[in-house]
């Protein structure tokens, strides 16, 4: 394990609108704001036919192949995730969430396009202090926080 200490800094609210793509939007607002690490939570409603990182295909293979599933109409949502920047220095976001509708649910990685349907709320708790920032692996292709 390695670890960095970091202490709460400031707190962003936003409200994500129709259509719009949940990484997308968040990883925009934290380069505006210059977010470098962050805790970031997620509750709303998503699209039908929104894409759903749901784990790889076979855990042995290096690089592993996402599998990827698309939600099949409306659902609600819940997510937390982190943001840090990368190795360009371009903040990244990591984000599960669970998915539910009726009595069916899914829960996966949010990186392949997630879109709200009606209400998008994210609150952003902003970390300073930390050194923690992703680098991409070599074998594995995913990107690591480093400390």
């Amino acid at each position: 394990m390695n670890y960095t200490e970091a202490s709460l800094a400031r707190i962003f609210i936003l409200r994500l609108h129709h259509d719009e793509t949940l990484h997308k939007v968040i990883e925009e607002f934290a380069d505006q704001k210059k977010v470098r690490s962050a805790i970031c939570f997620f509750l709303g409603g998503t699209q039908d036919k929104s894409k759903v990182v749901v784990g790889p295909k076979d855990g042995d293979a290096m690089p592993p192949e996402p599998m990827v599933t698309l939600l099949k109409g409306v659902h609600e949502a819940c997510g937390i995730g982190t943001i840090f920047t990368d190795q360009e220095g371009k903040p990244k976001l990591h984000m599960h969430a669970s998915f539910g509708r009726n009595d069916n649910a899914i829960t996966g990685c949010v990186r392949m396009g997630v879109d709200v349907w009606q209400i998008g709320e994210v609150v952003i708790l902003e970390l300073a202090g930390g050194s923690a920032k992703r680098a991409k692996n070599k074998e594995t292709g995913f990107e690591f926080l480093e400390t």
